[in-house]
């Protein structure tokens, strides 16, 4: 039909029907199949009544048998199913129907990075397993997605071509998203939102890093809403005044735009502003969850993407937060006496200087992945696929890209000057806005976090000193001097004198 490649494409749901639609527009064929052949059979329907000139561009398949038939060999498969077993179900039937060892599997789905890392080595006598991480939801997946890909080379070279022409673009003047909204008329120009990543599931591990920092953005903003609702009183829609004249600074992103969006949405049965009657108990499907054990494993500190994992799950604690409202004391006496204006600006700076430091954090975090795992990681690259696309787009991310630019071995983005002067300029309003939520009996863990995690950064001596004396003292776990550089120390604390000798 248009010399393109037919590709297959197998799992048809939200995500998986939206990057059909998206590669139709975009001039592929697609050899389709799903379990719920409902589903195969919608996305034909919507191809033919969004384009109805066009050619029939998707080819309803009984099985994986006639998939593979259809399509020219080495053949490219995309896959969208729900990570877990599911994946390797698809491949294992792919196996029995015949796939070959030069054709591509790839994985859309948002699997754990160390499932990818497996299946590429269990999978490779029979055919190349690769993955692409995608982020930006079924609107992402639809119109242009951000894109994480990581695996065999040779076999990125081949997915190149497709990948780059269904992610999301960028005005490579301006650094801001080039909006696609109208089907079957691709954006053609601009600078893609798909790099490839590294090596052996290291795409899925940036996506999970990238989902962790979404988790502590979307909590900041609604710490920010919480503290404007139930201490300074104001109604929803006014907050989202507000979200919407911050989003023209350096705020700007998807986050706050939707928080806007969702603050003034009004609900249709009982008149209130929907926020009011939404119950407050989020939901998470993992991928924070990883962020934070990966964090811990590691050793990296990410307090702030992981204080974001904990508020959800307390959020989940309702029935016991009803009995403890009513047996629990907040503070008393306590009025804000700080101007609205003032108040406004102080939870502006406050936002911004704690998503400078839950960034860091996410960044410090594939840093050290990257070194642990043998990866290659371009961080500035990696901005600029999230300039677009993902979930976390935001006007701040093309500084976060020319501050790795100007130094790809940078060891804290607070360490950039760009950051560190933004961060001392800002840090008084940052501190004001702990200060009243905590005098006001308002919870802002993530806010307070950043803030303590700031603080200890930049701090020369830390109080470690008195914990490596503790677990000295209790279990002989030896500390390094200060004064010396030959080695442990460990005190016979039990002893006359308590003497001190060489580890």
């Amino acid at each position: 039909m248009t010399g393109k490649e037919m590709i297959g494409f197998i799992g048809l749901g939200v995500m998986g029907k939206n990057l059909v639609l998206n590669l139709v527009d975009n001039g592929y064929e697609v050899a389709a199949f799903d379990l719920d052949t409902n589903k195969v059979n919608d996305a034909i329907a919507q191809a033919n009544t969004e384009v109805p000139e066009r050619q029939q561009p998707i080819h309803a398949c009984s099985s994986l048998n006639e998939l593979l038939e259809q399509l020219p060999s080495p053949r490219t498969i995309f896959v969208s199913v729900p990570a877990g077993d599911a994946v390797d179900d698809v491949c294992r039937h792919l196996i029995d129907a015949g796939v070959e060892v030069d054709d591509i599997v790839v994985d859309t789905g948002n699997s754990l990075w160390t499932d990818t890392r497996d299946r590429e080595s269990n999978y490779k006598e029979h055919f190349t397993f690769f993955s692409t991480a995608v982020s930006g939801g079924e609107v992402g997946a639809r119109f242009g997605p951000s894109l994480m890909p990581s695996g065999d080379q040779k076999a990125w070279s081949r997915l190149r071509p497709i990948m780059e022409a269904i992610a999301a673009k960028v005005d490579a003047t301006t650094g801001l998203p080039i909006e696609r909204r109208e089907p079957g008329n691709p954006v053609t120009e601009g600078e893609p939102c798909a790099t490839y990543i590294g090596d052996s599931g290291a795409g899925h591990y940036v996506k999970m890093v990238h989902n962790g920092i979404e988790y502590a953005d979307m909590q900041l903003i609604c710490e920010v809403y919480h503290f404007m609702r139930h201490a300074m009183h104001m109604t929803p829609s006014e907050i989202a005044s507000v979200f919407r004249e911050w989003s023209h600074g350096p705020l700007h992103s998807y986050l706050i735009e939707i928080s806007a969006e969702v603050l003034d949405q009004q609900d249709e049965y009982s008149g209130k502003p929907l926020v009011d009657v939404i119950l407050d108990k989020a939901g998470q499907k993992g991928t924070g969850l990883w962020t934070a054990v990966s964090a811990l494993q590691i050793g990296t500190p990410a307090p702030t993407l992981t204080n974001a994992v904990f508020a959800r799950s307390l959020s989940t604690l309702k029935s016991i937060r009803l009995d403890a409202s009513k047996v629990l004391p907040g503070p008393t006496g306590f009025t804000l006496e700080v101007p609205k204006d003032k108040l406004i600006e102080q939870l502006h700076d406050a936002l911004y200087c704690a998503k400078i430091c839950a960034y860091a954090q996410g960044y410090q975090l594939m840093q050290m992945a990257a070194k642990e795992h043998g990866w290659t990681l371009d961080l500035s690259s990696i901005s600029k696929i999230w300039r677009a696309g993902c979930i976390i787009r935001a006007a701040f991310l093309q500084p976060i890209s020319a501050a790795f630019q100007r130094n790809s071995d940078l060891p804290s983005l607070l360490m950039d000057p760009f950051f560190s002067e933004t961060l001392g300029k800002h840090q008084g309003n940052w501190r004001a806005i702990v200060a009243q939520s905590a005098l006001a009996g308002i919870p802002a863990g993530a806010i307070s976090s950043a803030l303590a995690y700031y603080d200890s950064f930049r701090t020369e001596v830390l109080p470690a000193n008195l914990l490596q004396g503790q677990r000295d003292y209790f279990g002989a776990h030896t500390f390094e001097r200060t004064d010396r550089d030959d080695g442990k120390y460990h005190v016979r604390w039990s002893e006359p004198g308590r003497p001190m000798e060489k580890a």
